[in-house]
């Protein structure tokens, strides 16, 4: 792809330091339909193609990404500031996925018996068409395989839309895909801005969206998809509940909290954002918490020493130091942090705020960035309202000795996903997606699988018999 003058909004700036590194340049309209004329033209042969192929092929993506973990890791780091190791964690993450589809699709796709009183009846899962795959910055190679590997597994094509601050990541997944055999036209990245985004949902040859982003963005992809009746599934963040039971190990759950709420520099959609602590442990936990903090390590993400980097963006570092200090005119405590630092790059002190009260705005919204939220609670009651006291209904963790007792209230809390002693995680084994204003749709395992293919019912019966 060509670079530009820097008036582009496509480009790789260095959060670390605020410094351009590479510009490209925003195709024209004309190019796009090009490009999902050729998606769907691609896809007569890729739909033909037997699940053996395809899954040779995503045998192949993954074992690229692990021979090629450190160099993507240090891209992701570049581009979007997230710390070398995690960015490494990622891109192993993604093998994992792939690998995971490619071993199991022949079973997963496999046609499905259906009971019936007479003849025979089955259900077979035949791909769509192009879909139209919308991705955010935060985690740029795990967010684009949790839709293109199951998608194109499936049979479909895809065409891709990354955030615009992460070009580079989404031009090494196409290089990847093509080197480890895609066929041409498959799958291609769209370099397009997210306003331009809507007409390409009308293109009649898109049959099927994917967004994660902000409910916004999610709004308006669904609507727009709804007016040309096409599926959409979206993921759409979420500000994830942590309880803490009175019988739990007090130390293990901060640990817990705190690496889970600072990693990817809070800007993980999945965090445990919301830490709710029983009344008779809240005190300690508080100083536990406080301890932790101090050894955080902020600074340079490529450095293995550091376990806190700069957030994504300048912007997305005044954004929430915006929110900060509105909770603190609204009342809240910061407890630790709540300053931009005096150092050049989009950093953020690591922060905890606490006695946030349902008057402040903080007690609603998710905070993309390093900052924690500490509650108190005195019944489980008072802590499942808490919980379920936000419009998002992502993922969340309920942390406690007694398993059963943890598995009681996990199943009250809204959510898509509940993790018990551990924060909200990922497995390509496990479906994720969220309820109520996170979203709907799943991606990963069987079900993120399915989410694009056209269930199909074959029935056979003598005409003389009845259904």
């Amino acid at each position: 792809m060509s670079t530009t003058k820097e008036t582009s909004t496509i480009k790789s700036v260095n959060p670390f330091n605020n410094e351009v590194v590479k510009e490209f340049e925003a195709m024209s309209s004309e190019q796009v339909a090009s490009i999902i004329d050729k998606a769907d033209e691609a896809f007569k042969t890729w739909k033909n193609s037997s699940i053996k192929e395809r899954s040779e092929i995503m045998h192949k993506v993954s074992a690229i990404m692990l021979d090629k973990k450190v160099e993507l890791g240090k891209l992701a780091t570049l581009e979007m500031g997230k710390v070398l190791g995690q960015a490494i964690g990622e891109v192993k993450i993604c093998a994992a996925i792939f690998e995971y589809y490619a071993t199991n699709a022949t079973e997963l796709l496999a046609d499905k018996p259906l009971k019936v009183p007479d003849g025979d009846a089955f259900l077979t899962y035949e791909p769509i068409g192009v879909i139209l795959s919308v991705q955010p910055w935060n985690f740029p190679f795990y967010q684009m395989t949790r839709s293109a590997a199951a998608h194109l597994t499936a049979g479909n094509t895809m065409v891709l839309k990354h955030a615009s601050n992460v070009p580079q990541c989404a031009q090494m997944m196409e290089d990847i895909f093509k080197e480890a055999g895609l066929p041409d036209g498959v799958y291609t990245n769209l370099y397009v801005s997210g306003k331009d985004i809507e007409p390409i949902v009308a293109n009649p040859k898109i049959k099927g969206v994917t967004l994660t982003g902000s409910k916004p963005a999610g709004a308006s992809i669904a609507e727009a998809a709804a007016k040309v009746v096409k599926k959409s599934t979206l993921e759409l963040g979420g500000s994830d509940p942590f309880i803490v039971l009175e019988d739990a190990d007090v130390q293990l759950a901060v640990e817990t909290a705190v690496q889970g709420r600072m990693a990817n520099g809070g800007q993980v959609c999945t965090s445990p954002k919301r830490i709710i602590v029983a009344g008779k442990i809240y005190d300690e936990f508080l100083e536990k918490t406080k301890e932790a903090f101090g050894k955080i390590v902020v600074g340079d993400p490529m450095e293995k020493a550091t376990t806190l980097g700069p957030l994504s963006s300048e912007k997305a570092a005044e954004d929430v130091l915006a929110q900060i200090k509105n909770a603190a005119e609204q009342g809240a405590n910061i407890a630790l942090g709540g300053k931009r630092m005096n150092r050049p790059g989009a950093f953020l002190e690591p922060t905890l705020i606490t006695d946030i009260t349902p008057e402040m705005d903080l007690y609603f919204e998710e905070v993309f960035g390093p900052v924690m939220m500490l509650y108190r609670y005195e019944t489980i009651e008072d802590a499942l309202e808490i919980a379920n006291g936000t419009e998002f209904g992502l993922g969340g963790t309920v942390f406690g000795t007694d398993t059963k007792k943890a598995v009681e209230v996990a199943r009250k809390i809204d959510s898509g996903m509940v993790y018990i002693n551990h924060a909200t995680g990922v497995a390509p084994q496990l479906p994720f997606g969220g309820t109520k204003s996170s979203g709907y749709g799943r991606e990963q395992a069987k079900e993120g699988l399915l989410e694009f293919v056209n269930i199909k019912l074959i029935r056979t019966t003598s005409p003389d018999k009845p259904f």
